[in-house]
């Protein structure tokens, strides 16, 4: 179960690796479009400001050749009337040097005359009169390219000047600001950045311009080459990075991540909870076998005395005299109560947990609950030579109750503090009145309890580890019968206990007031 977990959540972890990264992609390439547009722009703005400040560069078609139009109108009409198909082709080639480079230009034009086929016989002029009328159109031409060749060595020279400016000259701070800001704002990035133009003269960076506090540190910085087309490239860069990237990335891919990292956490959920409740059932499978191996001893002991002292009743080897029949009649009598208080803890816990108990509350003393208690039980501390006293010295002791499962409480209270007793035992019960409540405390001085037990010690069939010694003989229900009755009574208990010097229960009743 683990090991297919573990790859599952692998493979989903790649998954939502592999969205993000393609993500990432889109968006790095959407924005190195924008920025190389931005330099387009800027490279464009120059060119238009370099041909304005020499001369229309670029004009109509119409404007080019103003007597292109006349021409072929002329042609038109005379090809109507003509069955003459002619073919006429201008050449020209120039080949010129500028600033040592090597400009050719050629242009070649078809002039063709067909006939019309409505055209009627006899009636078609001379070709060479044709030819002759659009020789006023050739020559137009002709000197209006050599001009356009003259326009165009004048813009060269210009753009190799404004390469030599400094990026200050050549780029308003103000115009780039805005002219990212509108690229990012048409391609769908609402972030934001911080920009920097920046020189590499001789390998060494400087900052011309862009914000002050430009530093990306771990962020994902992009950048373009400034005015890749000057014949000397300079270095120039211009540099951007947005402030919340990651966050951005993630929000964009949250449509596919977001159900996928919480179909994955549901999973973990489950399967933690799936090894919690195998553990929790392997623990409870040892502790019932403890129980059942404990349950089984305290039961046989009292059933193999019984079984005993009837044989010897009937051995008729055996003296039956008065006393030896008294003798063993008391040890029937003591092994049957023992029997029956066993059987009793397991059929009370049976009944408290099936919700069938059914407590009969009244108001009662606790005082005199307790003293009935020590009344039957002080005969049991004495045969082991310790002593149990009492410090009653709460002022209000009047609380709604039942008397008998009270009376078992302070009753199991006392068998434990007998039991972990190495020692003579020690009992001190105390009552006093606290914030409301009824405070009775149990203390002993018996072998104590680990502080990481402390906790568990309230638990159905838990018992204090000890190794392979078994010298206290029990279920492992005492302490959780005493739980449940205090709790039903809206009381509480805790526990303090030092190892080898004792142990305090301390219980809370609220005062019926």
């Amino acid at each position: 179960m683990v090991l297919v977990m573990t790859s599952l959540i692998l493979v989903q972890t790649n998954s939502l690796k592999k969205a993000f990264e393609i993500r990432e992609e889109q968006f790095d390439q959407t924005v190195s479009r924008t920025l190389k547009r931005v330099i387009d722009r800027l490279e464009n703005d120059e060119a238009y400001r370099i041909i304005n400040g020499t001369t229309r560069f670029y004009r109509q078609q119409g404007e080019i050749f103003p007597n292109m139009s006349a021409n072929r109108n002329n042609l038109t009409r005379r090809q109507s009337q003509s069955d003459i198909n002619i073919s006429f082709r201008f050449s020209q080639r120039s080949s010129t040097s500028v600033y040592g480079d090597e400009l050719s230009i050629q242009y070649s034009d078809t002039l063709v005359i067909e006939q019309n086929e409505r055209g009627r016989p006899g009636e078609a002029p001379n070709a060479f009169d044709i030819v002759h009328d659009n020789y006023n159109y050739i020559q137009q031409q002709y000197e209006q390219r050599m001009k356009d060749q003259a326009d165009y060595y004048r813009l060269v020279n210009n753009q190799r000047l404004m390469a030599q400016l400094p990026l200050q000259d050549r780029v308003n701070q103000q115009q780039l600001e805005h002219i990212l800001r509108t690229e990012f704002r048409n391609n769908n990035i609402d972030l934001e950045f911080r920009y920097a133009v920046k020189t590499y003269p001789q390998g060494s960076e400087q900052f011309v311009f862009g914000n002050r506090d430009y530093s990306p540190e771990n962020r994902k910085e992009y950048k373009e080459v400034l005015f890749p087309g000057d014949t000397e490239p300079k270095g120039n860069y211009l540099r951007v990075y947005f402030l919340k990237r990651d966050t951005y990335l993630l929000k964009e891919t949250g449509i596919m991540v977001i159900p996928t990292i919480i179909l994955t956490g549901l999973l973990i959920a489950i399967f933690t909870y799936t090894i919690m409740i195998i553990l929790k059932q392997k623990k409870l499978s040892i502790i019932k076998n403890d129980f059942i191996n404990n349950m089984t001893h305290e039961l046989k002991t009292p059933i193999s005395t019984i079984s005993l002292a009837s044989q010897m009743l009937h051995d008729n080897s055996i003296s039956n005299s008065p006393k030896v029949t008294e003798h063993i009649s008391s040890i029937i009598l003591q092994e049957s109560k023992r029997l029956s208080f066993q059987v009793e803890k397991v059929l009370q816990m049976a009944v408290f947990n099936e919700g069938r108990l059914k407590l009969k509350f009244k108001e009662l003393h606790f005082h005199e609950l307790i003293n009935n208690v020590i009344h039957n039980f002080e005969l049991r501390v004495k045969n082991k030579e310790g002593k149990l006293e009492s410090e009653l010295m709460a002022g209000k002791d009047l609380i709604k109750g039942d008397e008998v499962h009270l009376t078992n409480v302070i009753f199991n209270l006392f068998d434990n503090a007998v039991k972990y007793s190495r020692e003579k035992p020690e009992i001190l019960i105390r009552t006093e009145n606290k914030d409301g409540y009824l405070l009775v405390s149990v203390k002993d001085n018996g072998i104590g309890i680990p502080r990481e037990h402390l906790e568990q010690i309230f638990e159905r069939f838990f018992r204090v580890p000890t190794g392979n010694v078994h010298d206290v003989k029990g279920f492992g229900l005492g302490l959780s019968y005493v739980k449940k009755i205090v709790e039903s009574h809206q009381g509480k208990i805790k526990a303090e206990s030092v190892v080898n010097k004792g142990t305090k229960f301390v219980i809370y009743f609220p005062l019926n007031i």
